[in-house]
């Protein structure tokens, strides 16, 4: 009967110990996440260490683009123009490290972000001088320098791809913040993180004027502009955070309208900023899938019977209005049957939703003979002469399949051919020669098949005699004993 109340002591000195060691972890983990709060505070609070009269001074100071800056501008410009005609990187970053090109696009976004229509006012002014004058320069590069080959450097800013967008924005977060650090003396961040994006496609512009193929200067001229947003945005975002005072009027009414104009522009770049985005996300997405299905699908497929699958001249065409395709080029004797086509398109419709409605087109040589074959590779070859010359492995695999198809088609000098027999065999009456295309459905060749008619006063014994010897002959002269020869009458 004593233990009784023994035992509810001690339970009850268990249970206080157990919830003074709950009490205890709480502590503990709230002070951890205190710690935590304060370290992630520390290490990525950019506000404390920010001069905000210094920076809005400094990007006033660079808007303009005269004296100095033009020349470097220009100097900059002829650097980058050759770097991308001879396929340099090395030399593209050397020019973007003097680059003044951050100027008015900087000014541009901080007017916006601030409510400075003045800055604003000359820093448009001051973008379309360096927009013209870095074409200018371009342009006169490429319209007089003799050499002016498509390179990979110059063909890669002909048209706009998320990662593009990605390096704008970033290189212009990492531009405004490193700007606005206070103390900080960053030129080379400044220029990298702005011609990164910027040099490139202005220079291309100008290649694309100065061999008149507006595709290329529109397209860069695209990428150039949607690059130029969002440099802008990122300068406007990177102020707002860091709560840059705003510019103050004497005149309220005329504060607030301001105000408004001020905020409907950042609204109107936004928006085609986020469409753009949007648009481009949705392009490298489906090039992304065609290149997974591509690979997994159909890359390894086995041919049994000397086929081979041409990657490298295979296309992937997107189009936002959903007539996109993919093109698998297949070369050699051996055709794909019917049914793996079908399962490649049901793996496409069920694996990758995204090329759900894409169209997809195998060309393959095995469809049709040899002759036909061979005209498809010249022709191909011919068309893609000059967007292959900066890729010697296409150009490689198209001739070794134009060679290949050039035995498959046997060619001779049938007229030199056809003189002799008429002089080496006095009987022949009819000659004829045509390639004789023939295939046991695994595989197809061609037969050189030859035709000839005998005079009537010809014997049968002395014909068939006659038949042996120019059988002989032709195989002589032609070098292939796989010739055939049929008698007309």
């Amino acid at each position: 009967m004593e233990e009784q109340p023994k035992q509810s002591g001690q339970t009850e000195a268990d249970d206080g110990a157990a919830k003074n060691s709950k009490e205890k972890v709480k502590r503990d983990f709230s002070g951890l996440l205190d710690s935590l709060k304060v370290f992630f505070g520390e290490l990525l609070d950019i506000r404390s260490n920010t001069d905000q009269e210094t920076t809005i001074q400094h990007i006033k100071e660079d808007i303009p683009i005269k004296g100095h800056n033009s020349w470097i501008l220009i100097c900059s410009i002829f650097i980058a123009s050759v770097g991308l005609n001879a396929n340099s990187s090395a030399v593209v970053i050397g020019a973007m490290l003097i680059s003044p090109l951050m100027g008015p696009i900087l000014g541009m976004g901080m007017s916006i972000a601030i409510n400075d229509v003045d800055t604003l006012r000359r820093s448009i002014k001051n973008f379309l001088v360096m927009v013209g004058l870095s074409i200018l320069t371009a342009f006169l590069f490429f319209r007089f320098f003799p050499l002016r080959d498509e390179s990979s450097e110059l063909l890669a800013r002909t048209a706009p791809d998320i990662r593009d967008v990605l390096i704008a924005f970033f290189g212009g977060l990492a531009l405004v913040i490193a700007r606005a650090k206070r103390g900080t003396i960053a030129s080379v961040i400044f220029g990298v993180a702005i011609a990164t994006a910027l040099m490139p496609p202005l220079c291309t512009v100008g290649f694309g004027l100065a061999i008149g193929n507006w595709d290329y200067a529109s397209g860069a001229l695209y990428l150039f502009l949607i690059n130029t947003i969002f440099i802008g945005l990122a300068t406007f975002l990177v102020l707002k955070i860091l709560r840059f005072p705003m510019v103050r009027y004497v005149n309220s009414a005329r504060r607030r309208m301001i105000s408004r104009i001020a905020s409907l522009i950042a609204i109107i770049v936004m928006i085609p900023a986020g469409y753009t985005f949007f648009k481009v996300w949705k392009e490298s997405r489906f090039r992304n899938d065609a290149r997974k299905f591509i690979h997994t699908v159909v890359a390894p497929y086995q041919f049994s019977k000397g086929g081979m699958f041409i990657e490298n001249l295979s296309e992937v065409n997107y189009n936002e209005d959903g007539n996109s395709s993919i093109e698998l080029v297949f070369m050699g004797d051996e055709v794909i049957p019917k049914n793996v086509i079908d399962t490649w398109k049901n793996q496409k419709e069920s694996e990758y939703p995204v090329l759900r409605d894409a169209k997809l087109h195998i060309v393959q040589g095995g469809q049709s003979d040899s002759e036909r074959k061979y005209n498809y590779v010249q022709e191909l070859y011919e068309s893609s002469k000059r967007e292959l010359v900066n890729n010697e492995t296409k150009i490689r695999l198209l001739e070794t399949e134009v060679e290949r198809l050039q035995k498959l088609t046997y060619n001779i000098n049938f007229i030199t051919l056809s003189e002799e027999v008429k002089v080496l065999y006095e009987g022949v009456e009819f000659f004829g020669f045509s390639n004789e295309i023939r295939t046991d459905f695994s595989k197809t060749d061609t037969i050189p098949a030859f035709s000839v008619s005998w005079k009537k006063d010809i014997s049968p014994a002395q014909r068939e005699k006659e038949l042996d010897k120019l059988k002989k002959w032709l195989v002589l002269k032609t070098a292939n004993d796989k010739l055939e020869i049929k008698e007309l009458n």
